[in-house]
C-alpha cells in the first residue's frame, strides 16, 4: 500500500509549525507520518528531510503546505522536485497551490507540463522576493550608518545598551529593523524585553 507523508518546516525555534501540521491532518496525513523540523531552508542538508527521503518510495505521496516549506533556493527546489517525481517516482501535493498536485497529472502530459511550469515560476518569484528583502535590509543598514548608528552585534549586550537602542527607536532615530539589527534580537524578543522594561 502506498504511503502518504507530510513535511513541515519552520526556520527558527520561535516560529510555530502548528498551522502546517493542522493543514496536513485536515488533508488526511496521519499524525505519525508528519515529519517536522526547525531548520533554515537555505539548503537540503536537513536531518529530518533526509530521513523522509529515505522512507519515500515509488507511488508514495509527499504533502507540503507551500512550496517554500520545501526549500528557499530556486535551483535546489527544482532539483528536489525532479528527484522526487522522476527518480523516486513519488507524488507531490502542495496544499496552497492546487496546480502543484502531481497525483492526477501522472498520466497527463499537459498537466505535468503545467505543474512543472508553475513550479518554476513560483520558485523564481520566491527567490526574487528574498533578493529584494536582502536588498532592503542592506539599504536600511546603510541608511542607519549614515545617521551615525554603530553596527556589529555586541558579544554581551548590557541593559544600558538596550535602553539606548529603545530610546533612539522611540525618538524615531532608528527604524524597528535598525533596532533589531543593532541589538541582534528577533522582533518577538525585542518586544518581550521592551515589555519587561515597562514593568520595571
Amino acid at each position: 500500500m502506498n504511503a502518504q507523508y507530510g513535511y513541515v518546516r519552520v526556520s527558527t525555534n520561535e516560529q510555530n509549525e502548528e498551522r502546517q501540521v493542522t493543514a496536513m491532518r485536515t488533508f488526511g496525513v496521519a499524525t505519525d507520518a508528519i515529519f517536522s523540523e526547525k531548520m533554515s531552508g537555505k539548503n537540503f542538508n536537513r536531518p529530518i528531510y533526509k530521513s523522509l527521503m529515505k522512507k519515500l518510495k515509488r507511488g508514495d505521496t509527499l504533502v507540503i503546505k507551500s512550496i517554500d516549506r520545501l526549500g528557499r533556493d530556486y535551483g535546489e527546489i527544482l532539483e528536489q522536485w525532479q528527484f522526487i517525481t522522476k527518480k523516486k517516482k513519488a507524488f507531490i501535493v502542495v496544499l496552497d497551490m492546487p496546480l502543484l498536485d502531481t497525483r492526477e497529472k501522472e498520466r497527463d502530459l499537459t498537466g505535468a507540463f503545467v505543474s512543472d511550469l508553475v513550479l518554476q515560476i513560483l520558485s523564481y518569484v520566491a527567490e526574487q522576493e528574498r533578493v529584494f528583502l536582502r536588498q532592503r535590509q542592506e539599504e536600511g543598514i546603510a541608511a542607519a550608518k549614515e545617521k551615525g548608528v554603530q553596527f556589529g552585534r555586541p558579544k554581551k549586550e548590557s541593559q544600558s545598551d538596550f535602553y539606548e537602542i529603545v530610546e533612539k527607536w522611540e525618538q524615531k532615530k532608528l527604524t524597528l529593523q535598525d533596532a533589531l539589527d543593532i541589538s541582534g534580537l528577533s522582533q518577538a524578543t525585542f518586544y518581550r524585553r521592551l515589555q519587561s522594561l515597562s514593568r520595571e
